[in-house]
């Protein structure tokens, strides 16, 4: 199924997107940014169809703001069909309300994803942590689900089906000195790669994410500096797997997941990760490269 059946609202002229609407002038007598609407449809629960639709704002440079900061439009839990009660807003930004235990997500947490999925994008946010704070932003990411010995239906965890960027307080959490050569540090492509330079700011203090997603090819930002490059159905990414905890004899669910990362259509969510620290993100936007 297609998700990218964007009821486009833009006013064109000269081969740009102008705004729609009223030009009034800002009160300091400078013009408003130019912005116009999108149509994005979305799955409102686990396996769902894109059903569901909302309008969304988009700048002048095709930014699409996929979080207001007023209201979750768009987002839900993974594998759920609501927002868990753990996140709330906060300020304007998304916020999840730590429980202290770690990545046992109880009923009321749980990573959050934007239900839409994309191929082609650029996304940047901004995000910062509490002491000690970890979490994490996943793309291309499925839900996926598999059967147990009993023949029930289960839900697997976002991390098998997508690659992560760290999310971290690198001086007061352990992971910053787990994995190898500090590939377990913020912005890094968890567990593959490290992001360098590493030039993450202090827990409590905003930092700039972006990651580049391009026919496979994935460019991780952090504070306005790109940090790392790989490139996805490749034999570099497939021996990358092999030597993490995601290898095929490690994992092999994971393996062929993330090998295949994408799936068929090779598109998917993005999603925010409960580690259950405190954390925030905020100015969240995206833009198709389609």
């Amino acid at each position: 199924m297609k998700k990218l059946i964007y009821g486009l609202s833009f006013c064109m002229m000269a081969g740009a997107f102008m705004a729609c609407g009223g030009g009034a002038k800002k009160a300091d007598g400078q013009a408003p940014a130019e912005t116009s609407e999108i149509t994005l449809a979305y799955s409102a629960a686990l396996k769902g169809a894109d059903a569901d639709s909302a309008k969304f704002q988009v700048d002048k440079d095709g930014y699409i703001t996929i979080f207001n900061g007023k209201d979750f439009t768009g987002w839900r839990g993974y594998g759920k069909d609501k927002v868990p009660g753990k996140w709330t807003i906060d300020e304007g930004a998304i916020k999840f309300n730590g429980s202290g235990g770690g990545e046992a997500q109880d009923g009321d947490g749980g990573d959050l994803i934007f239900a839409h999925k994309f191929k082609n994008f650029e996304l940047e946010l901004e995000w910062k942590v509490s002491k000690g704070g970890n979490s994490g932003i996943f793309y291309l990411a499925q839900e996926v689900t598999s059967t147990d010995k009993d023949g029930k239906e289960k839900l697997e965890p976002i991390y098998i089906s997508a690659p992560e960027y760290q999310v971290l307080d690198n001086e007061n959490h352990p992971d910053a000195k787990l994995g190898k050569d500090g590939n377990r540090k913020s912005a890094s492509l968890y567990d593959m790669i490290a992001a360098d330079p590493q030039n993450a700011k202090p827990f409590g203090e905003w930092n700039k994410a972006k990651i580049m997603v391009y026919k496979g090819t994935v460019v991780h930002g952090q504070n306005d500096a790109n940090v790392l490059e790989y490139h996805l159905w490749t034999q570099q990414w497939t021996d990358m797997l092999q030597v993490s905890k995601f290898s095929e004899k490690a994992w092999p669910l994971a393996f062929e997941l993330l090998n295949n990362c994408g799936g068929t259509n090779r598109e998917g969510f993005i999603g925010l990760q409960d580690h259950g620290d405190d954390v925030w993100f905020r100015n969240i936007r995206v833009k198709v490269m389609d």
